[in-house]
């Protein structure tokens, strides 16, 4: 079994159900449903638990109220704590979860935010085949660097770049970084259309970055499943039906899902579809984590 890295952040997830997104000046009724540990990286590394992949967390844990929340929860889920930086607290967000299940994010960034060249001296990189990375880490150009700097060492690891809603605010010199020959990209289709022109359909965006990359690009579709190219040939998996109560962790659930196939040593549709099922498995769920 190929071993697993998750990189990124552990948030404190406050979920809030609302009717519809205030507008300006609007006063909406909110029905608060949970206050849970979250993050892209935590969501993933949870996945990869579900499917039975051991997978280390590299995820700093910080000094303050919410820090606390996300030791504790480690603490209970049997995760590691790898690095700590009690320079600041770990960061929240309010998710407010619409009717349709829909998601959106007011985000208080925190000691995520703050990567040090120092902090993958706790690790040794050698020791692993795979590393996720979301866009959400590479926002902040000098946490990019950090990052970006420490896995150029390692030229055989498989990095996953899960693009996340944030890749418009990724700066271009950071954009040229990650999308290079031997990185795997995964984004939804609206996060895969940022990466080409108004003029491009996400089958031309994703044969033009497979093109670049050599590797694995896929796109995931909501309900419709996923759509991969691999070898210049793109791909459908159907998704798997499902009720929608809450869509916080889906993208993360399906790299999870998908990380795990392939550390499997399985074939890639196999690999799209697991990730597929997963992520139906959590937007049928509360939480944004699934739970073993």
């Amino acid at each position: 079994m190929a071993r697993v890295l998750v990189i990124g952040a552990a948030y404190v997830d406050v979920v809030v159900n609302v009717q519809h997104l205030p507008q300006s000046g609007e006063d909406v009724a909110g029905d608060w449903r949970s206050t849970q540990v979250g993050g892209s990286a935590f969501n993933v590394q949870r996945a990869l638990t579900y499917a039975g992949v051991t997978a280390d967390l590299f995820a700093p844990v910080g000094l303050g109220e919410h820090a606390t929340i996300v030791r504790d929860t480690f603490q209970q889920l049997g995760i590691p704590v790898l690095v700590r930086d009690e320079s600041a607290d770990n960061g929240w967000d309010v998710s407010f979860v619409e009717a349709n299940g829909e998601r959106a994010f007011l985000s208080i960034m925190g000691v995520e935010r703050r990567w040090q060249a120092e902090w993958f001296e706790h690790i040794s990189l050698a020791d692993y085949d795979y590393v996720y990375l979301s866009g959400y880490e590479l926002e902040d150009a000098r946490a990019a660097d950090v990052i970006l700097t420490a896995l150029s060492r390692q030229p055989n690891l498989r990095v996953l770049f899960d693009t996340s809603p944030r890749i418009g605010s990724l700066a271009p010199a950071v954009l040229q970084r990650v999308i290079r020959p031997g990185m795997l990209i995964h984004g939804n289709v609206v996060e895969i259309q940022r990466l080409g022109t108004p003029t491009e359909t996400y089958r031309e965006i994703a044969l033009r970055l497979n093109a670049i990359t050599g590797e694995l690009v896929v796109v995931t579709l909501d309900a419709q499943g996923s759509y991969y190219v691999e070898y210049g040939q793109g791909h459908m998996v159907p998704g798997t039906a499902t009720q929608v109560v809450n869509t916080i962790g889906a993208g993360d659930t399906h790299c999870g899902g998908l990380l795990a196939e392939l550390a499997a040593g399985h074939g890639t549709e196999q690999a799209v579809q697991r990730a597929n099922t997963l992520a139906a498995l959590v937007v049928g769920q509360q939480g944004g984590a699934l739970e073993e």
